[in-house]
């Protein structure tokens, strides 16, 4: 090995002390990094009803500190499989076997300890670099920091990955222009090593990036790697030969079979000694690429032309080779004593307190969704339009017989559309949901601190979004005057709103893919507007399922009835029906012609659509820690058959390892 720690020097005594040179010019002893070891490594993941399919098939290998492994292989190969499967965050449905073990011990990957770098930067596009890491420092260290050394560690971050220039340029994303791609992908990395973690996943850090932007990268993750004696991973697609010799040791995959597994500076020997040298003036890495990559089933030539070979039979040579060469031995044995080892037992690190983290989290929101019209700005000048409308369309509708009716859709259109259109948030919500998803993978804070900040900073613009186009269409139509009948209008209007927004952010836990999302929200809406009591009167609607129970879980059913109850209650109609009394009462209309309860307030309609959006959060809420219990609890249950007896089991040969 070229650079890094050489474990080999080290003798694996455990008295014995290897040393990294810091940054600061300190050392730091070798078993205070993170020795990571995979050992006869097996996924398989379903197939059709009954099948299973192996994406990794035996893989064996080891990271160290101060260097960086390399994960290479074609599209398909497994190198995400293999890096989710080591971070510990392999999806549910696949099926586990084989040792992983950190430091020689079966440890939880927990905050504090490893970070993980997505290959798409999911990042939030309004705040500007500055702001990005530092609302992140805020909420991953410890409240024993002070703001002003949180603030220190985001700026030595950003300048550590070269974006000091950047500092004050917003993220952007779709419509509007912010940093470049490169800028986004060390942003992602500033953001994940704030806590300085002794080991770093990447998946594809170098993806959409030209040649001098993903080498600038890939060199910064090096020096970090050197400084702080960190153990870096990363799955990589294609690398240009400068960003290739950068990596240390190379996993290069095909198929899920380890094609070669050791120093990147040896690979090209081991593909020329089994008959496939790389051409002279050629990246290596193109070249392993194009010899194992079976999508095409190219003919290859093996030794200058001696023997064609189809690509699968190349690979099979390959496979063969290795575990068959003394690097596949040096590589067990590098494997074995590792894990006997001795090491740290990793212990999770600390972070900002629940209650620093639910501010952190509001005041991150509030200036999100001032910045990002679509969320709540442009909804605000469509709901103004609209109440606009409304209020022209019934301009001061009187106390005539005929307002009675007016009255009643004014206020219908206000509990069913005006509320309806809460929905055109969803697109914002989903991606607030890949954020949250993102961060709280990486331990960053919990669901609660999430829901709570969620709720807290939407409080302003619904108020915003209720109180003054509610404002035009209630003086413009001339509904019932008094104070405290507008605020009540206000309020009911206002807690429609977070209803809806609490059932959107509900679906939005189940439903992510935000076309279907809003399709799926938009039909319930129109759902409850159907059944709520206007179009069909309550003692109209079928009594199986439309009566009980679906008009009484519809929300409009509640909007209705204290919309009604606030503006007829006391008042008085002049009565047109022959034979009458001269005026009509408004509970008389309420009882008899809208058929509302009137035996209770209308407070109480207030009091059970505000626990509806408390439940509805709550629903959301336990929907998110549902799906984060179930990942590790189904694999615990599924880890425990090796996945050549499950071939077996469902009638499947094993595949050939």
């Amino acid at each position: 090995m070229t650079s890094g720690i050489d474990i080999s020097s080290c003798n694996m005594n455990p008295n014995h002390e290897c040393m990294v040179e810091l940054k600061d010019g300190g050392m730091e002893r070798e078993g205070d990094g993170v020795f990571l070891t995979w050992e006869d490594l097996w996924v398989t993941v379903p197939v059709g009803r009954s099948g299973r399919k192996s994406i990794l098939q035996g893989l064996t290998g080891y990271a160290q500190p101060g260097e960086v492994l390399a994960i290479m292989g074609p599209s398909g190969c497994g190198k995400s499989t293999l890096l989710d499967t080591l971070a510990g965050r392999l999806d549910p449905s696949a099926r586990q076997h084989g040792n992983v073990l950190v430091n020689g011990e079966k440890q939880t990957l927990s905050f504090g300890t490893s970070a993980y770098v997505t290959q798409d930067d999911i990042l939030m596009t309004t705040l500007t670099v500055g702001e990005a890491v530092y609302y992140s420092a805020q909420l991953q260290l410890p409240n024993s920091m002070s703001r002003s050394e949180k603030k220190e560690r985001a700026e030595m971050t950003i300048r550590e990955m070269g974006l000091q220039e950047a500092m004050n340029t917003r993220i952007g994303g779709w419509g509007t222009k912010g940093i470049s791609g490169g800028q986004k992908r060390r942003v992602s990395i500033c953001i994940e090593i704030l806590t300085r973690p002794k080991l770093l996943f990447l998946d594809e850090p170098t993806s959409g990036l030209d040649s001098a932007a993903a080498y600038h990268v890939m060199k910064r993750l090096v020096n970090l790697s050197r400084q702080d004696g960190k153990t870096v991973i990363a799955s990589i697609h294609q690398p240009s030969s400068e960003v290739f010799e950068l990596f240390h040791n190379l996993c290069l995959l095909s198929s899920g079979r380890t094609i070669y597994f050791g120093a990147t500076s040896a690979a090209s020997e081991f593909f020329a000694l089994n008959g496939f040298p790389c051409p002279t003036q050629r990246n290596p890495s193109d070249h392993y690429l194009k010899t194992i990559n079976k999508d095409f089933d190219e003919d290859i030539e093996q030794g200058h032309g001696e023997k064609i070979l189809s690509t699968e039979e190349t690979i099979n040579i390959l496979v063969e080779s290795y575990k068959s060469s003394d690097t596949y031995q040096q590589v067990k044995n590098q494997v074995a004593v590792l894990s006997k080892e001795e090491g740290t037992i990793l212990e999770k690190g600390s972070q900002a307190s629940f209650l620093t983290q639910c501010l952190v989290l509001t005041r991150r929101s509030l200036l999100n969704m001032n910045r990002d019209l679509g969320y709540y700005w442009l909804r605000f000048v469509i709901y103004t339009v609209l109440c606009l409308c409304l209020g022209t369309i019934f301009y001061d509708i009187g106390y005539d017989s005929s307002s009675i009716q007016a009255r009643s859709s004014i206020l219908m259109f206000v509990a069913s559309f005006i509320t309806f259109m809460a929905i055109s948030g969803f697109p914002s919500f989903v991606e607030d949901m890949k954020i949250f998803k993102r961060e709280r993978l990486n331990g960053h804070y919990g669901v609660g601190a999430f829901v709570i900040s969620n709720t807290l900073s939407s409080i302003p613009y619904l108020l915003l979004n209720s109180v003054l186009p509610g404002a035009i269409a209630y003086e413009f139509a001339g509904l019932r005057g008094g104070f405290e009948h507008f605020m009540y209008f206000a309020l009911m209007l206002f807690i429609c709103n977070t209803l809806v927004e609490s059932q959107m952010m509900f679906v939005a836990s189940i439903v992510p893919n935000f076309l279907l999302g809003l399709t799926v929200g938009a039909g319930i809406q129109g759902l409850m507007i159907l059944n709520g009591g206007f179009f069909r009167l309550p003692n109209d609607l079928p009594k199986p399922f439309w009566r009980y129970p679906m008009y009484y879980i519809a929300f409009h059913k509640y909007a209705y009835q204290g919309f009604y109850k606030n503006e007829f209650e006391g008042s008085t109609f002049p009565n047109n029906q022959a034979g009458g009394t001269p005026t009509i009462t408004g509970e008389e209309i309420l009882r008899n012609m809208m058929q509302v309860e009137t035996y209770y307030s209308k407070w109480v309609d207030l009091a059970i659509l505000f626990g509806m959006a408390v439940l509805y959060r709550l629903m959301f809420f336990f929907i998110l820690k549902v799906v984060e219990k179930v990942k590790p609890m189904v694999m615990a249950l599924t880890a425990t058959v090796h996945p050549k007896q499950k071939l077996l089991i469902m009638g499947s040969p094993p595949e050939s390892s």
